[in-house]
């Protein structure tokens, strides 16, 4: 190699070089990103289980908008300084034709929900399939760097190596089970982390069905006016009594609340209405509304 070739080369690395240290600098400044995946198969039979003693979801209420939102809250604390890129919310219906319940929860911000088959046995087909392709395009596309599973089964093992390949970590959440594991051990070996949420964190969220209604079923729906009206109220009292030092808290979760906040700006709103606001989404938006814009001329 001559002197003139030798030199090309070495300007050859020199440039690779720079790249790859310009390369390296923008990944830094790159901020982490998490995303949150429910198999909603196992939300409801384990939660309903530990809170209601039924995995019958006929035999119970779920506020999935509350739980949504605390997931939310319990993963921003966890993953402090990385940003949310959505909930994904993986459930079953026949003909997969959203049910009311799944339309309401697809409405709300940052959730994606997606649907596999239900059969003959009201059993779930293609969920699994469905996590697994999106844990393994995201993670392949740099999308996020951490994924949090809450989900059992042994089928999603496959998902958690596809996304690990790629780089990203998985963190399985799993449902305190009254006895025993709902969560099938070879899924507890692969991951990268195990967290358990106990029936503390699920009992606001969870309500076995009564035959007598809280409320009176003549009563009239609010308005989302009126809604919005009572989320100002409560947030004036939330702030005479809380102060600045708790609102400053308060505003970088904006628009989500932490999840004890929202429990009981929901309560004492639906006391205040005398008219439940479960299942309403359009009004618990309104509510949190409300709060926030009272809340936020204060600052």
């Amino acid at each position: 190699m001559n002197d003139d070739e030798l030199a090309a080369l070495h300007t050859r690395i020199d440039r690779t070089n720079e790249l790859l240290q310009r390369m390296l600098a923008e990944v830094a400044k790159t901020p982490s990103t998490h995303a949150i995946f429910v198999d909603a198969g196992y939300l409801y039979a384990a939660a309903g289980r530990l809170v209601a003693g039924t995995e019958d979801r006929r035999a119970f209420d779920l506020d999935a908008e509350g739980l949504i939102e605390a997931l939310i809250d319990k993963a921003r604390t966890i993953f402090a300084d990385s940003r949310l890129l959505r909930v994904y919310w993986y459930d079953g219906a026949r003909r997969r034709i959203h049910t009311a319940e799944q339309q309401s929860i697809a409405e709300l911000p940052d959730v994606k929900v997606r649907l596999g088959n239900l059969n003959a046995n009201n059993q779930q087909k293609g969920v699994d399939s469905l996590i697994r392709s999106d844990l393994e395009s995201l993670a392949r596309h740099r999308a996020i760097s951490d994924a949090t599973l809450l989900g059992g089964d042994e089928d999603l093992v496959s998902a958690v190596e596809a996304a690990q390949g790629y780089g990203a970590r998985v963190h399985l959440w799993g449902i305190e089970a009254p006895e025993g594991r709902n969560q099938a051990e070879p899924l507890l070996w692969e991951v990268d982390s195990q967290r358990t949420l106990d029936l503390d964190f699920f009992k606001p969220y969870v309500a076995r069905r009564v035959a007598t209604p809280a409320y009176e079923p003549t009563a009239a729906r609010p308005t989302r006016e009126d809604v919005r009206f009572v989320g100002a109220q409560i947030a004036a009292k939330w702030f005479a009594s809380r102060g600045r030092a708790a609102l400053v808290e308060l505003l970088p979760g904006h628009p989500y609340l932490p999840g004890s906040v929202d429990q009981d700006l929901l309560v004492e709103a639906e006391n205040l209405l005398q008219h439940s606001l479960r299942g309403h989404a359009d009004l618990r938006r309104a509510l949190r509304d409300g709060f926030w814009e009272q809340l936020r001329t204060q600052y």
